[in-house]
């Protein structure tokens, strides 16, 4: 029996979902049996939205075949740095890039062409960098005079010794870029700031969950603002749960439509994870969005059904076929496998959750107890695919 083609599709996060540091949670490769048919294609659109961003996309799509037993393309993998492709504006900027891994190679892939990286900063300026004294320099360097002026800051993931990041992002923000040089007032609004990645904690083979680079973010912020008394000001913050990242994911899903050869539009998206201060808070915060466009398109409509048309006017009659017209919603799926557990976390009283929850989520994002609650809580991957399969009457054969 044919199936009909598909109307969802999934995004999968993949830390705590599908893979405990190096090792595959068997419900994944359970989970993902059931995707794919006789061929080895999968059955619907998937893409991975992760926040990991210390890694290349390709290497990362290579993982997940090699973990799930199946061809994961690059085009399906979303890290947290990846919407940094609609950033064109700061694509020809000088830019500081922090991180470790490929951060140089990730910029350019993601279209930046001229970037430093923080050891280039240490290399030329090495009397900004003093905590580390076995790092010191034995003998006063000569003065640095052809760096050039940096006029922004991408923050891609969490570094090896912080100390140094810390020291010399701060050093680079209150020295307009020039670091080295020290200015008569601190300049404010300093140059732009893009982050990627916001999780605080994230879960490896550990029994606790493991510092993300969102705990570098609180300090890089509070030491910025102890130092200057002012906030640190963010240009984009990038990775779950911003929407920028979920309007990259359905663009990925209409693509991968595409490709395949769909023909029905793709209508709602299952969000698959395991932090309900990301994944939860980022599918739920997306799915407020599309019901918000979707109520002020339908009234744009009426306004336009009220309006008598001029014969020599654009004909309206064809319906559009942008796809975020098509979208009508992102649910969102807890698994327990990761960082969440079942005994705590998101009260059921609401009212008990103000006052009990710690919010772990960004500085910039308002705690909203609506937006950490999800639409459904299971126990592994596996149940997540079999919940979405019974709620869309779809074949699990």
């Amino acid at each position: 029996m044919l199936q009909t083609p598909p109307t969802f599709g999934f995004l999968f996060d993949i830390d705590g979902v599908l893979v405990r540091g190096r090792y595959v949670i068997p419900a994944a490769q359970e989970a993902f049996r059931k995707l794919v048919d006789s061929n080895g294609q999968l059955r619907v659109p998937v893409v991975f939205v992760t926040n990991a961003g210390n890694c290349l996309q390709d290497v990362k799509a290579q993982e997940l075949s090699d973990a799930l037993g199946l061809e994961v393309s690059p085009e399906q993998v979303i890290l947290s740095h990846s919407p940094l492709h609609l950033f064109r504006q700061f694509h020809e900027k000088c830019m500081l890039v922090s991180g470790q891994g490929p951060v140089e190679e990730n910029a350019r892939n993601v279209g930046f062409r001229n970037v430093v990286t923080i050891q280039d900063v240490r290399k030329a300026f090495p009397l900004l960098d003093m905590v580390d004294q076995s790092r010191r320099p034995k003998e006063l360097p000569p003065l640095t005079t052809d760096f050039p002026t940096i006029e922004g800051v991408i923050l891609f993931g969490e570094p090896v010794q912080w100390e140094t990041s810390l020291q010399l992002i701060i050093d680079v923000l209150l020295s307009n870029g020039n670091p080295g040089v020290e200015l008569a007032a601190v300049p404010y609004p300093h140059i732009p700031v893009l982050a990627c990645n916001m999780d605080l904690l994230w879960m490896a083979e550990a029994k606790m969950p493991r510092f993300g680079h969102g705990t570098f973010l609180v300090c890089l912020e509070n030491i910025y603002k102890k130092v200057t008394g002012r906030e640190l000001k963010y240009e984009a913050l990038i990775g779950k749960p911003s929407i920028v990242t979920y309007q990259y994911a359905e663009y990925l899903i209409e693509q991968q439509v595409e490709r395949r050869g769909w023909p029905s539009p793709i209508c709602r998206l299952y969000a698959v994870g395991d932090n309900p201060m990301s994944d939860i808070y980022g599918a739920n915060f997306y799915n407020r969005y599309l019901k918000a466009a979707c109520q002020a398109r339908a009234q744009a409509e009426v306004k336009r059904s009220v309006v008598v048309a001029d014969p020599r006017s654009e004909d309206h009659s064809e319906p559009r076929k942008d796809w975020y017209v098509l979208l009508e919603s992102c649910k969102s799926i807890l698994v327990c496998t990761g960082v969440y557990s079942p005994h705590g976390d998101v009260p059921a009283d609401p009212h008990e959750s103000l006052v009990e929850t710690v919010f772990h989520g960004h500085r910039d994002f308002c705690f909203d107890t609506s937006l950490v609650e999800a639409s459904y809580v299971v126990q592994d991957v596996n149940e997540a695919v079999e919940l979405v399969f019974e709620k869309e009457n779809w074949s699990q054969e």
